[in-house]
């Protein structure tokens, strides 16, 4: 929501480093909010939308340089929205931006800068195709009616103000010196429905209780969950379930505020509204020198220390009515180990109050970084090196019944992990008209610090296997620039290797558990994880008249998992841990979108300052994400551990066959004008995105509850799968426009 203020950029092409840091694989921006740098000057602009929010408002001032030095700009803005495209999608958001710039003599430039930035959002659920059948594109399982106002039950929450402080001393023609800290702190949550609100039966030590899941899309209450017997189908109840959903289909906020009211369980809520929420503070200091030596070479060198702790819980927002909240995982029926602090039993919480897990998590980096920059009439060459170490560790504020003592009480061993880092390049103008670039990148990446541990809200115990993830990358470009076009031609490779990933789900259809279970909530643990991205993309710009501009772009990608990594369970089911052996991923698309795009558009620009462009894009290769336990050899044994016997090779292939989503094609019109009236300028912006309203999915996963053949082929030979497929579907006919006055 700053974005005027913001607006000053330096971007840097993908795999090329900076002049302030190595960087990564993908393109580096710096944000400059030098109050010094920007155009001086009042601006407001308003702005309304159908996408994400529906009204903006935005005002920004800077002094420009004055007297003495001194030089300072503000910016706030305010987004509001009651939904967006997406139903239920509530939308809040406000921000304001100081900055404020000292000049001390010739040689010290001091700036300060403060962001404080609220944002409040709805989120928007996936969908299997049965549910998109019901109720369209737009269509949001996570509100529901409260008083005939829509309420969302999955709000995402921000506030994480920042202040940055920067030091630019000019030692000489030559050299410069450059200071910087950065201090940021803040919270974000995330909220949700919790329905395993019960009561302890003391006689018996067990837990009873629990609700039914208030998700208007659980399978149970679909059409398909009453004609899942091919051979003998409930088609009234279907019928019901079907029109049910057609005309209701949301959230019954009232159902459970009732239930909750009502309840059997010593006055103690079933159902209740909670944040998974994050207190963090993070701060950042570097120094760095940049040197020209001679007429052709520039040295940069910087040293950067940072520290990231942080607290997160679950935080009691709202018992929908209830009196208190029995703080135990209801789903284990030992009450031993369904405490979520033994050190507080049976504890009855109540709004505001932090339970069910609390962690805290600490990071500590220090890394150096040197780039030497060589450049001639003709050719600029660049080498960048870095090195970082990085220490990990876990405190436990909580001792969780299924982890007891140090398992989840108190800090964990410390993670260290030590990572290089490389990157070379070059520019080569053979002429003005002929240019060549290639960079080169090795880099290495500590692993993502809630990847370090395998059940991090309840547990210390770090993932087996653990390692630091190695990027290759290699970019060629060739650019040319002839008198009638522009063109450019770029190939890539990448391979990312020893990646790690943590999943939470439910599933059926286990093997090696205690006590002959097939089901059981896990955590699953993939190590090992290498993808491959190869590709090729092309761009050509030919001005067809004096005015109009003939544009068009391909992308032309192949992105794969390139290893088998290994897979293993734990939850708090089963003691330690399930290893399940390698996941053969090899060859499957790995998700992101789009491998294939392709556009072409027309831009026309008016000597009146009004400006249109067109362009149709099209969109191919898009996959679904496949579920890694169904490629483990868990998939080809039935629960009690033995081969399944009647396994058809031919249907397992074909269940495990990676889907393809179908490609689409949208239309974008974007367009603008401005006008000049004395000393005042005025500006208007409009865009139009997917004019033709396509229907279209952008992404999917595959549910990992039918977990071996068996469970698999029985759910997939269903007409309506119970567990198919999620998906992800863009945005119909959605659009944006913006006003602006600026003196």
């Amino acid at each position: 929501g700053l974005n005027d203020a913001l607006r000053q950029q330096e971007k840097f092409a993908p795999m090329q480093s900076s002049p302030y840091d190595l960087g990564g694989l993908s393109y580096g921006i710096n944000m400059i909010s030098k109050a010094s740098l920007q155009k001086k000057g009042l601006k407001f602009s308003s702005a309304l939308s159908n996408k994400n929010y529906q009204s903006r408002i935005m005002t920004t001032f800077s002094s420009g340089s004055l007297k003495h030095g001194w030089a300072y700009m503000f910016s706030a803005s305010l987004r509001f929205g009651d939904e967006g495209f997406r139903s239920g999608t509530n939308y809040k958001g406000y921000s304001f931006l100081a900055s404020v710039d000292k000049q001390l003599g010739d040689k010290h430039h001091l700036n300060a800068t403060f962001i404080y930035a609220y944002n409040l959002k709805g989120r928007s659920s996936p969908m299997t195709q049965e549910v998109y059948e019901l109720k369209g594109i737009a269509y949001n399982s996570y509100w529901g009616y409260q008083q005939e106002q829509k309420r969302n039950s999955r709000e995402k929450r921000i506030l994480e103000p920042i202040f940055q402080f920067n030091h630019q001393y000019q030692l000489n023609s030559k050299t410069i010196i450059r200071n910087h800290f950065t201090y940021q702190y803040g919270t974000r949550g995330s909220s949700r429905l919790d329905y395993g609100g019960g009561r302890l039966l003391k006689e018996s030590e067990t837990i009873v209780g629990g609700g039914m899941n208030p998700d208007p899309t659980y399978y149970q209450k679909l059409p398909s969950y009453f004609l899942r017997d091919p051979n003998n189908p409930d088609f009234g109840r279907a019928y019901l379930a079907e029109r049910e959903f057609r005309e209701n289909g949301q959230i019954n906020w009232n159902e459970m505020y009732g239930a909750n009211i009502n309840t059997p369980f010593d006055n103690n809520a079933v159902y209740a509204l909670y944040d998974d929420q994050q207190d963090s503070e993070f701060w950042s200091m570097n120094s760095g020198v940049s040197t020209k030596v001679g007429k052709q070479f520039s040295i940069y060198g910087q040293v950067a220390i940072s520290g990231n702790s942080s607290e997160s819980y679950a935080y009691m927002q709202d018992l929908l009515g209830g009196k208190g909240y029995l703080d135990v995982d209801s789903y284990t029926k030992n009450s031993l180990e369904a405490q979520s602090d033994l050190r507080n039993p049976n504890r009855i919480v109540f709004e505001h109050d932090k339970f069910s897990y609390n962690y805290e998590l600490d990071a500590r980096q220090v890394g150096m970084y040197l780039n030497s920059n060589y450049s001639s009439k003709k050719t600029d060459v660049y080498l960048g090196v870095e090195f970082v170490s990085v220490n990990y560790s876990r405190k436990g504020l909580y001792e969780n019944g299924a982890y007891p003592g140090p398992l989840s009480l108190g800090k964990s061993k410390a993670t260290d992990f030590q990572s290089l880092g490389l990157k070379t390049g070059f520019v080569h103008k053979f002429n003005g008209r002929h240019i060549v670039l290639m960079n080169a990148n090795y880099l290495e990446n500590a692993p993502i610090l809630n990847h370090v541990f395998s059940n991090v809200r309840v547990s210390n115990e770090v993932v087996k296997g653990l390692k630091v993830c190695a990027y290759q990358g290699l970019d060629l470009k060739y650019v040319w620039r002839h008198t009638h076009f522009s063109a450019a031609l770029s190939g890539y490779y990448l391979m990312l290797t020893d990646e790690s990933k943590i999943s939470f789900y439910y599933a059926d259809g286990l093997t090696g558990l205690e006590n002959a279970a097939s089901s059981a909530y896990v955590q699953e643990v993939l190590t090992g994880i290498d993808r491959q991205n190869t590709g090729l993309e092309f761009s050509v710009e030919v001005p067809l008249l004096t005015n109009v501009k003939f544009k068009v772009v391909a992308a032309v990608g192949r992105s794969v998992y390139a290893s088998n990594p290994d897979l293993y369970l734990s939850s708090n089911a089963f003691e330690g841990s399930l290893n399940l052996g390698q996941s053969f991923l090899k060859g499957y698309y790995a998700p992101g979108g789009p491998q294939h795009a392709y556009s072409i558009g027309l831009e026309y620009s008016s000597p009146n300052y009004w400006w249109l462009s067109g362009s149709f894009n099209y969109f191919d290769k898009s996959f679904v994400s496949v579920a890694p336990i169904t490629r483990t050899r868990n998939f080809f044994l039935d629960t009690d551990g033995s081969p399944i016997y009647n396994l058809d090779p031919n249907i397992a292939e074909d269940l495990l066959d990676q889907e393809s989503l179908p490609a689409y094609l949208n239309f974008n019109l974007v367009g603008g004008k401005s006008w000049k009236i004395k000393n005042w300028y005025l500006g208007l912006f409009a865009s139009v995105n997917n004019l033709s309203n396509s229907m279209y999915k952008t992404g999917g996963f595959e549910q990992s509850r039918t977990a071996n053949y068996l469970t698999l082929k029985e759910d997939k030979t269903r007409e309506k799968p119970l567990f198919g497929p999620k998906y992800w579907f863009g945005y119909g006919t959605t659009f944006f426009t913006s006003f602006y006055i600026r003196i």
